[in-house]
């Protein structure tokens, strides 16, 4: 049987970009990726890995650390589901600490589903690599420094379909060249669920002590469920919580302003968070206001909007 990597992985990544992590997904043989055994290995995406593996040391986390030490707060925006408003709990957190003086910097991990470029008005922006390394955007309401992967695409249809270890390759590449300076907040917004670009994120911090993760969920069951799950895995990787958001629990009349219950139980969030012993930060309104400025990349601050009025209560909560 011939060697993963002599499958000819560079050949195929020719080909396709697409399967391009094909080497690390299948797993190449330690004992042939080696230091100092020629050839085979060479190029081949699943090479770092298996160095690793057989505990070799990681050359980026040097350079990860210095970036990320200039940076005083990070926290990482986690969700169980799709669906339940985390980005837009993210941008408008992120433009909440901007408003109360603060630098603030948004680093959008959802490699497949960027919606961080939209929320801040930073599409069709192009991505400066500089001497320093890649120059985060800026969004223009609100001095936000953002990066993403929807800044590095040519087309903001084009589909980003790679495996895990390209996924996980491009967040340490985001990690170790965006030239952020010094920034009081760097806040990671991450895909649904708990996989290899929280894996990735959660390891690459370790050193430099994230701040820790804040939770979004929506009341319903089926939400809630799932914000378990990433209870538990936040748990296990020794992240701090610092607390959970309620979203879209109910909905303000564009006309009064009432707020009317969406949800039977909409205070599943607040008994989840005593029943785990997790600081409850609120609950944020559907608005329709909020929904028209995601939608136009507005500053929700500038309107009048009863849920921005809850985002800046939890960034100054944050402070």
């Amino acid at each position: 049987m011939r060697h993963a990597c002599a499958r000819g992985p560079m050949e195929i990544a020719k080909k396709s970009d697409v399967l391009i992590g094909y080497a690390a997904a299948v797993g190449c043989p330690a004992e042939s990726c080696e230091a100092g055994k020629a050839g085979v290995c060479q190029g081949c995406p699943g090479r770092e890995l298996c160095l690793q593996q057989q505990g070799g040391v990681d050359e980026d986390q040097k350079y990860i650390n210095v970036r990320m030490k200039a940076i005083k707060k990070k926290i990482l925006v986690l969700s169980g589901k799709g669906g339940v408003g985390k980005s837009t709990v993210a941008a408008c957190l992120g433009m909440a600490l901007a408003k109360l003086n603060t630098k603030v910097g948004i680093l959008d991990l959802d490699i497949c589903g960027p919606s961080i470029p939209k929320l801040l008005a930073v599409e069709g922006q192009a991505v400066v690599n500089s001497q320093y390394g890649w120059t985060p955007l800026r969004s223009p309401h609100s001095e936000v420094k953002v990066m993403s992967v929807g800044c590095l695409l040519g087309e903001s249809d084009s589909p980003v379909v790679w495996r895990g270890p390209r996924k996980s390759s491009l967040i340490k590449q985001f990690l170790k060249d965006t030239f952020w300076g010094r920034l009081d907040y760097l806040i990671f917004d991450t895909p649904p669920g708990t996989s290899d670009e929280h894996l990735t994120v959660v390891k690459m911090l370790l050193n430099v002590k994230p701040e820790g993760a804040i939770l979004v969920t929506t009341p319903q069951d089926v939400a809630l469920a799932t914000i378990r799950k990433e209870i538990s895995f936040c748990r296990k990787m020794s992240l701090n919580i610092i607390g959970i958001v309620g979203n879209m629990a109910s909905y303000v009349c564009p006309c009064c302003k009432e707020e009317s219950p969406i949800f039977t139980d909409d205070g599943g969030v607040q008994s989840l968070c005593n029943e785990y012993s997790i600081p409850f930060l609120g609950t944020v309104p559907l608005d329709p206001v909020l929904v028209m400025c995601c939608e136009t990349g507005t500053n929700v601050y500038e309107q009048n909007s009863i849920a921005a009025d809850t985002l800046l209560d939890i960034a100054r909560t944050l402070l």
